[in-house]
């Protein structure tokens, strides 16, 4: 995805409030949606988002999903504003 993506998957607030829940770490679909007040398929959608921009990634273990935070699209975001500022 590009810069455009990336900054319009940040720009919603469920989306920010979910990666700053996954900074603590590995979290279930479930776990996430139960901070919410959101049907799970609304937190799904924000979930397939975040992972269309490279901002989360997935990986399943039996019957559950696993979201963890993707790093390395943060970083290309933060050298991309630091060459913006010269």
């Amino acid at each position: 995805m590009g810069m455009n993506e990336s900054m319009k998957a940040l720009s919603d607030p469920v989306r920010r409030h979910i990666l700053e829940k996954l900074k603590a770490g590995t979290r279930t679909a479930g776990e996430i949606a139960a901070d919410f007040d959101l049907s799970n398929a609304t937190v799904s959608y924000h979930l397939k988002l975040l992972k269309q921009a490279g901002f989360i990634s997935e990986h399943k273990e039996k019957n559950f999903i696993y979201y963890e935070l993707n790093t390395t699209v943060f970083e290309d975001i933060l050298r991309w504003l630091h060459r913006l500022g010269g």
